[in-house]
């Protein structure tokens, strides 16, 4: 009895499987931020999200065209690492970007907990992600950052 329901499932899953992998093709490409690094969409403006060569973290407030933007009233701090032992990062001003004012702690995984106003008076807007420093093996990018559909 069990056979026979699985073989219609099996059937459906067949003839649904293009039109589910052609529905993933119509989002929008990935792309890296002007720097290299991840763009995050949960705010307005887009930001772009980079960690530097020293572990710090870069911050770029993006405009309508993907280039980096005049900063405003933007505001960013973050919270990354061990849960018991957090870093706990500020954001300082540095040309058109924000900068940590400290690396992120050791390792190629690193959770972060993003807090961003684009405004003094705006609600606060919070992403979480893990921060995946390795390599990416088919992009020039980083795995927080790749582009590539893998």
């Amino acid at each position: 009895m069990k056979n026979r329901i699985r073989i219609p499932f099996a059937v459906i899953a067949l003839i649904l499987s293009p039109l589910l992998r052609g529905a993933e093709h119509d989002h929008k490409e990935k792309s890296a931020g002007p720097n290299g690094g991840r763009i995050i969409t949960a705010v307005e403006p887009h930001m772009e999200f980079l960690v530097t060569a020293d572990r710090k973290v870069k911050i770029t407030f993006l405009g309508d065209d993907g280039k980096a933007a005049a900063l405003k009233d933007q505001s960013v701090t973050a919270i990354g690492g061990d849960r018991a032992n957090p870093t706990r990062l500020a954001f300082v001003k540095d040309a058109d970007s924000l900068v940590s004012d400290k690396p992120l702690p050791d390792g190629n995984m690193v959770p972060i907990v993003l807090q961003v106003k684009v405004t003094p008076d705006a609600k606060t807007v919070t992403e979480k992600f893990t921060i995946n420093l390795s390599d990416c093996a088919t992009c020039k990018h980083k795995e927080y950052a790749c582009t590539c559909e893998h």
